[in-house]
């Protein structure tokens, strides 16, 4: 059975909290993927996704979406320092991850 990695992204986005964000990283972690393949099914996900809680490590927004990330991050209540969000106060650390279903 093959997996559905933009499902499982989908999933993983859908559970980070407003005012909490991730890491490209910390959701293929989750999921056991790359990064890269994290940033490629969040290109597929569609709308209905918090897709503005997932950044780059150093905290850096989205720039997808006409540079909206940042706003949205303000309008709940996101920690920030300057431009990045403050990762070490709005880092979701979610649940532990779930092996793959083979």
């Amino acid at each position: 059975m093959s997996r559905d990695i933009v499902a499982e992204v989908r999933e993983a986005v859908a559970a980070v909290p407003a005012g909490s964000v991730a890491s490209y990283g910390d959701i293929a972690e989750r999921i056991g993927t790359s990064p890269r393949q994290v940033g490629r099914a969040m290109g597929l996900l569609g709308e209905g996704v918090p897709w503005w809680r997932i950044v780059r490590a150093d905290g850096t927004p989205a720039t997808c979406h006409e540079g909206q990330a940042p706003r949205l991050l303000a309008t709940e209540g996101t920690p920030m320092r300057g431009t990045r969000v403050d990762m070490r106060r709005a880092r979701h650390r979610g649940e532990p991850p779930v092996p793959p279903t083979p």
